[in-house]
């Protein structure tokens, strides 16, 4: 949509893992094969790219401790990588995936192996292109189950069910992207959401390609929840079922039991559903969360069907869902998660900030190339943070750049601050062209290894006002406190939560509002070293912030690069 932002993504590689933590260790190996398949859907045949021929593509599992190795063979038209939206890559940023941040893309007709240790988490992530729009089509699962002789902290399941939701429409979701920069307009509306790949039987032609679960009464179902749409927040509900949140982006919560999920782009959510209601067939269900007002969006439901192995064939029953712009449930949910300390990973909040950040968010225009672009004033939408909209190199990553001490590729100069101080969420200022101005550039910040941030996400009125997912690659950050309309640090920091705050790595920043967020920039909680650091966001014309450090030690780089990504795209 024309006012999305891009993502935030911080990301530190490198860490010296113990040796113990690899006992029991596994290397689990798979091979993608990205090309062209030609899909009917909605009516019609569409020709999307897809691994393995399946959308979404195969669900990859491990255990805590296990290396994962992925060969990587593009048969497809276009450049492409694979970014493990997540996953703490311990030395091996090499192998996260975004093009021209940490690696060169994968040209059509090669291919490249991806190979990483997953240490120290467990739960549900996801894997992912990670240039331009192929996000749309080439996703999947990435489940980390403890590693041996560990178990979940809840009763042990009597299945797991992904629940991958995404996006789909009837184009070539490259065209749209490509038209949408040129232009310098919002990108047209996708057609439908899917879940699991099948819009559900809400939608045209799609009776047969509805995704359909069967329950056993009694029984208890680990649901792994994940949002792999472009460019929507969704609600989740199942008809008349309650179910318990254990665990976000791969770290394990508090049980919060609730009717409703809000999953923003790029999050993962576990739930316990029981099977405790009348034997019958029930709809799970999900649609927009669109906090912004006057925007078109695609305000359409996908759906499968729960049900019960007692039942026959009947109506399935439907869940009301939240309103599109029901922020209170959006908030409430959000707010309202808490870690389990108790869980084997969790480490507490450090106290001590090492480094503040105060980081506006939010949309504005920059120079069109056209005559006239088709954004407000004739100029381009440009999402930007602290008023600078991120511009990736063309010609070598990031990372090698920063490896190889090759200048020219970005400047250290990202701001702490923004710019121009302004009442930020107050809607009067959404078409101040004294505010709106940006340009793409390529600016970083440096940082201490080792060194606490605190970062204060500030959501702006620009353009439009909505709730913004932010994400943190390469580690998890605590999510301090969030609330509405403009931080204030003497009333606000009051609210912080020092005692269980969860953990995550992508957050949606509220409406109007602004969330704080903590993390050390050391990877790893183990007392090992540093071996060096990096970062990743996306390509393709998107935005984000970057920010790195050099220091050596005794043990060779210690040097970190963090970046924050809007999981939304424009």
């Amino acid at each position: 949509m024309e006012h999305r932002a891009l993502v935030f993504s911080a990301w530190v590689l490198g860490l010296c893992i113990c040796a113990s933590s690899f006992a029991s260790a596994a290397i689990v190996e798979h091979t993608f094969h990205v090309k062209n398949l030609t899909v009917n859907k909605l009516c019609r045949n569409q020709v999307i790219t897809a691994v393995n021929g399946s959308l979404p593509g195969q669900t990859l599992r491990v255990h805590e401790g296990d290396t994962l190795v992925v060969h990587v063979f593009n048969k497809s038209p276009y450049n492409l990588s694979i970014h493990w939206h997540g996953i703490f890559q311990y030395l091996s940023g090499w192998a996260d995936g975004p093009e021209f941040a940490t690696q060169c893309p994968i040209r059509p007709g090669l291919s490249y192996t991806y190979k990483f240790n997953v240490t120290g988490q467990e739960g549900t992530l996801w894997w992912h292109a990670h240039v331009g729009w192929l996000r749309a089509t080439v996703y999947g699962a990435l489940i980390i189950r403890p590693r041996s002789g560990h178990s979940f902290p809840f009763p042990k399941p009597h299945r797991e069910i992904p629940i991958v939701l995404g996006e789909w429409w009837n184009a070539n979701v490259i065209d749209v992207e490509n038209q949408a920069l040129a232009t310098g307009a919002s990108p047209n509306l996708s057609d439908a959401y899917t879940m699991n790949g099948h819009p559900g039987k809400l939608y045209p032609c799609s009776s047969n390609d509805t995704f359909r679960l069967k329950v056993v009464h009694g029984k208890t179902y680990l649901l792994r929840i994940i949002n792999a749409a472009l460019n929507n927040q969704l609600f989740f509900k199942i008809a008349n079922h309650n179910i318990t949140v254990v665990a976000v982006d791969a770290a394990y919560t508090n049980p919060y039991a609730t009717d409703v999920v809000l999953v923003a782009p790029g999050q993962t959510t576990d739930v316990l559903l029981t099977a405790d209601q009348a034997p019958a067939r029930y709809y799970m269900a999900a649609s927009a969360y669109h906090s912004v007002a006057g925007v078109p969006f695609p305000n359409t439901t996908t759906t499968g069907i729960l049900a019960y192995s007692e039942t026959t064939p009947s109506t399935p029953i439907m869940p009301i869902l939240p309103a599109f712009n029901d922020t209170p449930t959006a908030h409430r949910f959000s707010s309202n998660i808490t870690a389990l300390v108790s869980s084997r990973f969790w480490t507490p909040v450090p106290r001590q900030v090492d480094e503040r950040m105060f980081i506006t968010i939010g949309l504005g225009l920059s120079a069109c190339d056209l005559p006239v672009c088709q954004g407000p004033f004739g100029l381009k939408f440009a999402a930007s943070m602290n008023n600078a909209s991120f511009q990736f190199p063309t010609q070598l990553s990031m990372l090698e750049a920063f490896f190889r001490d090759v200048g020219g590729v970005y400047t250290a100069d990202f701001p702490d601050n923004p710019p121009l101080q302004f009442d930020y969420t107050n809607s009067s200022n959404s078409f101040n062209r004294a505010l709106l101005n940006t340009t793409k550039s390529t600016k970083v910040k440096k940082l201490k290894f080792n060194s606490t941030v605190e970062v204060v996400l500030q959501n702006t009125a620009l353009i439009g006002i909505e709730n913004h997912p932010i994400h943190l690659h390469g580690f998890n950050f605590y999510v301090l406190a969030q609330g509405f309309g403009n931080y204030n640090p003497s009333i606000d920091s009051r609210k912080f939560n020092f005692v269980n705050p969860h953990e995550r790595n992508t957050i949606g920043v509220p409406v109007g509002g602004w969330a704080v967020i903590r993390c050390v920039v050391d990877a790893l909680p183990l007392g090992c070293t540093l071996a060096m650091g990096s970062g990743n966001s996306f390509c393709g014309g998107k935005w984000a912030y970057a920010g790195n450090n050099a220091t050596s030690t005794a043990t060779g780089f210690s040097q970190v690069l963090i970046m924050l990504e809007d999981m939304y795209n424009l």
